[in-house]
């Protein structure tokens, strides 16, 4: 029976190319017709066209010789409108006629012998307007003139009737060609039959390709079917289908294995599925089952299952109604067993616990370094100094050398707390935005560091800065930090010259700004002609205790660009720097517009 069927298809298609190919000869030859019919119809089309352009030149030249006369006979110059524009239509019908018999050899003597024919006309035109608007006129010559014109006008149409003679050899040659192809036009019942046979060709191909496609779709949804299962097992999650109409649910595989169960071992209702759920948490799936049949409304669940082992699992549910229309047609939910994120969460909740006690044992750490630090310093200073002042005169030479070096580590571990409590500080402070003059808090840093800048004779070059929203006093202590930087490494008996420069940049220009999520920034560069220092450190400066010069050559804790690092990222903004030994550096700093 099989290979009846096989055998009755091989025939069906067989015929249906047989079919095929005797159509495309068919339609072969009407096309050949066809073809021929049109070109004979144009051919037709063209020498009426010809006709009809010579009669509309002959009119225009009628045209010019009406108002030559009537301007003759009334002298108002309205009758001489037609005429200016009769030379420029009769330009323009003479040239399409050039264009109409272009590979007509024949006609090209007679086109030459018309167009002096109209120039001479125009000529005569011309003659007879000037004679008539002479107050000496000579009626004798005038008409004379016009006598001239009547000839020429009856040589012109003897000229144009000369050419549709020649047009009309071929205008009777092109008729006969289109009857002969006229006789054909019974093709175009076959062409319906073609159509209709076309139609049936291409509903029999697409009918076999939707076949091989439905094939094809069948296998590739066995295979998707199959990722979706392991996938599901994988990702420890399932799915579930209600439909609204019959109250039927489905449940996939995985959602039995998630219950310990094997896999369609029980009936997919709800009331079925709820025996699993913890005792705790019936009320509230079943409040959600509920809203869902009544309102059509799926909201996010998280609830305690109790697997056929016994062991507690957490599940979240989430769903989407699939709707054609205003029809809902399925429910479709993803249950998703969560108890190792809940685990995690729960874990992580420790860690913030714990955390928070660091926390407050750094900020118990800090009012200690603040304070109860800063006082045994304060009280070695103060001893220091009266031993200095009263004993002076009895301490050897190494005793006050000694004297000396305590005092000096003193003062370093005093600027050190302090550096460290400002980087403390510029960490955990409330980050308080506001509108703030860059201009106020750059003169601001000027006065704090008015001392070393008088000191160092210091020169500035100072621009217009503009007005952002920032944390003010983080921006001034940022300005204060780096220009206080290039006073301290100034060049020896030199004056220090910082510049100062600000421009926007866009951060499509800059790969580094890129990834910092905004798309424009300030950039505000201080320049010195200090030190300076080796490229390769551009980046180390700003770690923590990063020193480049002993301190024994200039004071400082090393915090000072870690903190003006953390004041810039604290603006989402970013800094880099810029150092050649000997003439000078650069900071530049990026601050979002």
């Amino acid at each position: 029976m099989k290979l009846k069927w096989v055998s009755k298809a091989f025939f069906i298609k067989g015929l249906f190319v047989l079919s095929l190919f005797l159509l495309i000869f068919i339609s072969s030859i009407s096309y050949k017709h066809i073809t021929s019919l049109t070109e004979s119809t144009q051919l037709l089309v063209h020498s009426y066209k010809i006709q009809i352009e010579l009669e509309q030149l002959m009119s225009y030249m009628k045209e010019a010789e009406t108002g030559q006369r009537g301007f003759i006979i009334s002298h108002d110059t309205v009758f001489l409108e037609p005429y200016k524009s009769a030379h420029e239509r009769v330009n323009g019908s003479f040239l399409i006629l050039k264009y109409l018999t272009a590979e007509q050899k024949e006609q090209q003597p007679n086109l030459d012998s018309l167009l002096h024919l109209l120039n001479y006309r125009f000529e005569l035109l011309e003659t007879s307007l000037v004679l008539a608007v002479n107050a000496e006129m000579n009626h004798n010559e005038l008409d004379l003139n016009l006598r001239r014109g009547r000839d020429v006008m009856d040589l012109l149409r003897m000229q144009v009737n000369k050419i549709n003679e020649v047009e009309m050899g071929y205008f009777k040659l092109h008729q006969r060609k289109y009857e002969h192809e006229i006789f054909f036009t019974p093709i175009i019942a076959f062409l319906l039959l073609m159509f209709t046979l076309m139609v049936f060709t291409f509903s029999f191909i697409k009918i076999n390709r939707d076949l091989v496609v439905l094939i094809k779709s069948n296998k590739q949804l066995i295979i998707k079917t199959e990722s979706i299962n392991h996938a599901e097992i994988i990702g420890e999650f399932c799915t579930t289908q209600w439909d609204p109409e019959t109250h039927r649910y489905a449940f996939s595989d995985n959602l039995y294995r998630m219950l310990g169960v094997e896999p369609q071992s029980f009936e997919p209702t709800i009331e079925n599925y709820i025996k699993f759920v913890h005792p705790e948490d019936r009320k509230t799936v079943e409040e959600s089952y509920e809203q869902t049949t009544k309102e059509n409304k799926i909201n996010p669940l998280s609830y305690r299952i109790i697997r056929k082992d016994g062991e507690l699992r957490y599940f979240r549910s989430r769903g989407k109604a699939v709707s054609e229309g205003q029809r809902n047609i399925t429910h479709i939910g993803i249950i998703k067993d969560v108890t190792q994120m809940h685990l995690n969460s729960i874990e992580l909740e420790e860690r913030n616990h714990a955390l928070e006690q660091s926390i407050k044992e750094l900020e118990s750490f800090n009012r200690i370094a603040s304070h109860d630090l800063q006082e045994p310093l304060r009280k070695i200073q103060t001893f220091i100094s009266r031993i200095s002042e009263k004993e002076a005169l009895t301490l050897s030479d190494s005793g006050k050398e000694y004297f000396e070096k305590i005092l000096t580590s003193v003062t370093r571990m005093r600027v050190l707390i302090d550096d460290l409590l400002l980087f403390s500080r510029t960490t955990k402070t409330e980050k308080v935005f506001e509108p703030a003059d860059l201009n106020q808090l750059l003169e601001n840093a000027l006065q704090e560091l008015s001392h070393d800048i008088e000191e160092k004779n210091a020169v500035f070059f100072i621009p217009k800065l503009p007005v952002l929203n920032v944390i003010a006093f983080q921006i001034q202590q940022l300005f204060m930090n780096l220009i206080g930087n290039s006073l301290k490494y100034s060049k020896p008996g030199i004056s220090p010259k910082i510049r100062i420069e600000c421009k926007k940049v866009m951060a499509q220009e800059n790969p580094i700004l890129k990834p910092l999520n905004h798309n424009a920034f300030y950039k505000i560069s201080v320049i010195d002609n200090g030190l300076g220092f080796e490229q390769e450190y551009a980046e180390n400066i700003f770690n923590l205790f990063q020193r480049l010069h002993h301190e024994k050559e200039f004071p400082g804790s090393g915090i000072g660009l870690s903190i003006c690092k953390k004041i810039v990222e604290n603006h989402s903004g970013f800094i880099t720097a810029e150092g050649i030994p000997g003439i000078g550096s650069s900071m530049h700093i990026f601050l979002p517009k």
